[in-house]
């Protein structure tokens, strides 16, 4: 595994993003800023396919409490994406992920960062226990060092 997690095969799950015209910023690459939806796309698309989390009706939701990006090269529209995740920290309520933005066809990163979730209830806003089946795939991506 890569000390700072910038090679494709420090990740666990994949997911394919294409830049959008509306990504690049008046310099002429992705804004920072739009590296956190990416961000987000992979964290919640991984629980839903793979954890069986439904955004809709579930009772226990993740909120987003803590994210970084590290920039190594731009981006530009257009651009094939592949985002890396994995689950660097697993606790009873939050879970840390590490994530990674790829170009196509590359083998390093051009950013990677963390985003971490808090499980709370929906209705009260509370903390709670992560779910069985979301927990299950968290650690089927959790990094063994």
């Amino acid at each position: 595994m890569n000390e700072n997690n910038t090679d494709r095969d420090d990740y666990y799950y994949f997911s394919t993003i294409t830049t959008r015209w509306m990504d690049n910023d008046i310099y002429g690459h992705v804004n920072n800023v739009t590296y956190y939806s990416y961000f987000d796309t992979v964290a919640n698309q991984y629980l839903i396919e793979e954890g069986g989390l439904d955004i809709q009706t579930a009772e226990i939701v993740g909120f987003v409490v803590a994210s970084n990006c590290n920039y190594l090269s731009p981006i530009a529209h257009p651009e094939l994406l592949s985002i890396g995740f994995r689950v660097n920290k697993l606790g009873n309520s939050s879970v840390e992920y590490g994530i990674g933005i790829f170009c196509e066809g590359e083998q390093k990163a051009a950013a990677y960062g963390t985003f971490t979730h808090v499980f709370v209830n929906r209705a009260s806003n509370k903390s709670a226990p992560i779910p069985t089946t979301i927990r299950e795939a968290l650690e089927a991506a959790l990094i063994k060092e």
